[in-house]
Order: C-alpha cells, then sequence, then structure tokens
C-alpha cells in the first residue's frame, strides 16, 4: 500500500504516519482519563456521603450530552477543520475533570463530571479523530487507522485505570483528577498534526450540503440499522466502565484487582481493535459486528453465572477487551463505505449519539438497579438482551455505497 497522502506537498513532517501516531496519542489521551472514573465511585461517594446514584447520573449526563454533542461538533470539524474542536473540546474536559475535585454537591457533580465532560469529550474523543484521520489519509489505510486510533483509546484506558489506582493511594483522589486535567490539555499541541491542509479535502466542499447528507443517511435502511446497534456498544461498554469496580467490591475482591480488570480490557482490546481494522477489509463488516455483539452476550452470561475469583475476573476483562471497542473500525468504515469521507466525522456522530443513549441507559440504569434492589443482575441481563438483539440488527446491513443517481448526471 502506498503511503502517499494528500497532506504531502503541504506539509512535508506530517506524512501519513505522523499524523496516524499523533491521533492515537489524541485518542490515548482522550480516553484513558475518561475511562478510569469508576476508579472514583467509591471515595467520592464515601468522602460525600452519596448513594452510587449520585454519581452514576452525573455519568450517565456525561454519556447522554458526549451523543449530543458529538454530531455538532463533527458537522463543525468537517466544516472548518478538526484542531479548533479538539482544542476547544480539551479545554473543557480538563475543566471538567479538575473541577470534580470541588464538587460538594450533587448538582455541582452533574455540571463537572457531566456536563463539561460531556461536551469536552464530543470535541476532542476519537470519534473526531476517526474523522481527521478518514479525510486525511488513502483510503486503502483508513480501515487499518481506525484500528489503530481505536486500539490506541483502549490503551489509554490500559495506562490510566491503574494510574488513577496508583495516585489515588499514594495520595488522594483530588489530586488524581487534578494532574488529569494536566494531561488532558496536551491535546491543544498535538491536534496541529490533524490540520487539514487548505485547498485540502474540508475546504474542497462537495455538491452535498449538510442537510442532504442528513436526509442521505437517516433514509438509508442499512445506516439505521447500524445507527440502532450502536445503541448497545455504548450501554455495555459505560455500565462495566462505572460499575464493574464497585460490583467486583461487592462480591468480595479487591479494588486493586477491578482496577486491573479495567485495564485488562484497554490492554486486550489493542489486539481487539487492530484485528478487527483488519477483519473489516477481508470479511464482510456486518457479519464482523453480529460476531462481536453475540460473543459479549456469550461472556457476560459466562461471567457472571461463575464465582468471582481474580482469575475469572481477569479472563472475563481479556475477552471483554477483545471485544470492547472493536466494533468502532467496522461502525465507521461501513459509514465512510456508504456516504464517503465528507460528511464522515458527523455520519459517524449520529451512530455515537445512539451509543451514548446506550451509554447513559447502562450508567445510569446501573445506579438506580443497585439503589433499589442492592444488585446488579438486572443490568447485566439487560446487556446480554441487547447483545443478542444488536447481533441479529446487524446481518441484513447492505455493505456498498449509497445510491446517488442525481450526483451521477450531474
Amino acid at each position: 500500500m502506498s503511503m502517499s497522502s494528500p497532506t504531502a506537498s503541504h506539509a512535508t513532517w506530517r506524512t501519513p504516519a505522523v499524523i496516524i501516531a499523533f491521533g492515537c496519542v489524541i485518542a490515548m489521551i482522550s480516553f484513558g482519563p475518561r475511562s478510569s472514573l469508576g476508579q472514583f465511585l467509591t471515595p467520592l461517594s464515601q468522602m460525600h456521603g452519596w448513594g452510587r446514584d449520585i454519581f452514576s447520573l452525573a455519568l450517565a449526563v456525561q454519556n447522554l450530552l458526549w451523543g449530543v454533542g458529538q454530531p455538532l461538533a463533527g458537522g463543525i470539524a468537517d466544516k472548518f477543520g478538526a484542531v479548533r474542536v479538539l482544542s476547544g473540546g480539551a479545554v473543557l474536559y480538563a475543566a471538567g475533570i479538575a473541577l470534580m475535585a470541588y464538587s460538594q454537591t450533587p448538582l455541582a457533580l452533574d455540571m463537572t463530571a457531566g456536563v463539561l465532560i460531556g461536551f469536552g469529550l464530543s470535541g476532542c474523543s476519537f470519534n473526531l479523530v476517526i474523522g481527521a484521520l478518514g479525510k486525511l489519509l488513502p483510503a486503502e489505510w483508513r480501515s487499518f487507522a481506525f484500528g489503530a486510533g481505536t486500539a490506541a483509546g483502549s490503551f489509554g484506558q490500559f495506562l490510566f485505570s491503574p494510574l488513577a489506582r496508583f495516585l489515588i493511594d499514594a495520595s488522594d483522589w483530588q489530586t488524581a483528577l487534578i494532574i488529569f486535567g494536566g494531561i488532558i490539555l496536551l491535546i491543544l499541541p498535538l491536534s496541529l498534526a490533524l490540520a487539514a491542509p487548505k485547498g485540502g479535502p474540508v475546504a474542497a466542499a462537495a455538491p452535498q450540503s449538510f442537510k442532504q447528507a442528513l436526509s442521505e443517511a437517516f433514509a438509508h435502511r442499512s445506516y439505521v440499522l447500524l445507527v440502532l446497534g450502536f445503541f448497545t456498544c455504548g450501554f455495555q461498554l459505560a455500565f462495566v466502565t462505572v460499575h464493574l469496580p464497585a460490583y467486583l467490591i461487592d462480591r468480595g475482591l479487591s479494588a486493586q484487582i477491578g482496577a486491573w480488570t479495567i485495564a485488562a480490557i484497554g490492554l486486550f482490546n489493542i489486539i481487539g481493535s487492530i484485528g478487527s481494522g483488519y477483519l473489516g477489509d477481508r470479511m464482510p463488516k456486518r457479519y464482523l459486528l453480529s460476531a462481536i455483539y453475540f460473543a459479549r452476550a456469550t461472556s457476560i452470561v459466562v461471567f457472571i453465572t461463575l464465582p468471582a475469583s481474580p482469575v475469572t475476573t481477569l479472563v472475563f476483562g481479556a475477552v471483554t477487551g477483545l471485544l470492547w471497542l472493536s466494533t468502532v473500525p467496522p461502525t465507521s468504515s461501513l459509514v465512510a463505505l456508504m456516504f464517503g469521507t465528507r460528511w464522515l466525522a458527523m455520519l459517524f456522530g449520529f451512530a455515537f449519539f445512539s451509543h451514548q443513549v446506550g451509554g447513559f441507559l447502562g450508567v445510569w440504569l446501573g445506579g438506580l438497579a443497585f439503589e433499589q434492589t442492592g444488585s446488579y443482575n438486572l443490568v447485566w441481563w439487560l446487556s446480554v438482551f441487547f447483545g443478542v438483539a444488536s447481533a441479529l440488527i446487524n446481518l441484513p446491513i447492505v455493505e456498498k455505497p449509497v445510491a446517488r443517481p442525481a450526483a451521477a448526471t450531474a
């Protein structure tokens, strides 16, 4: 495969390898702190005397607003370039995670962990990175780059979960949050590598408008099925990320096992994401997505029915990691295949909105179910049901570009 790129003639230092590397570091930094927030549920709740539903609601709001802001952030990035959006998102994200340390009321926590981090993530998460990579890289490198960017986010999870545990144990949870806020600000200089060159794909406007792109996508049956199926991914990921550490403590395991299980998910998802990107170029993506969702449901059934132990928990983390964000490369690749890259960030953003609605419900219902029943069992079984449903929903997807007879005639 050629490593030629439309950026090469405009900025020689920004080769495709550099663009992918910088995009991967941004994905790692943006995803890492957010994925470690489950480590703060217990100490923050105990300090303020709150139930788990308070923290769960704040992170549920975060997931929802991340999804709500994603299409808008993607549309702005598609029209004006990714650098401004990434920088603005990083500032909001850093402020939100640092100010969590000073949140003394549930409303303050909703504003910091919920609103600021939610909107911040919509502007600087790997979704924006995927949109930028789709525009700046040759078509034959996109699936690999999507997988690499997703894997980098997973490495952030692997890195930041034990780092959060270490910082909490070595100092306190407030200090850990402030340090994470400073790290997130590194996204500002790194984002310069993802700037679209003047006269490049962002500036050269396609004949299709913002509204036309939306109308075309939501009238397309396969896109709607893809969006609906992505709901399950968000539901399962958000629930596990936030509630698994507390669930393991409830079953008699240590907080360290919870931290290392989340880290194992991130580590093995590096393999899963890159493998998914590789397989997505070599087999029907709908079959790949269906297999991932069904395997997730199966792994959850096995995990919650076996006795709790460090071994079974870490094995669950490894298996879950292989399936964790492996849905992202085939999902984003299908959007690019169906509609091209002109509005890729926006259209993937709407799919991600469905993902985050699932995330909102997964986090919120997890806390609510525990406070009402003293158990997470209801939400675990909902995760199984949604996994099987999404496995079926993805099968009828048609993998080909959308027909545009008017554009072809013109």
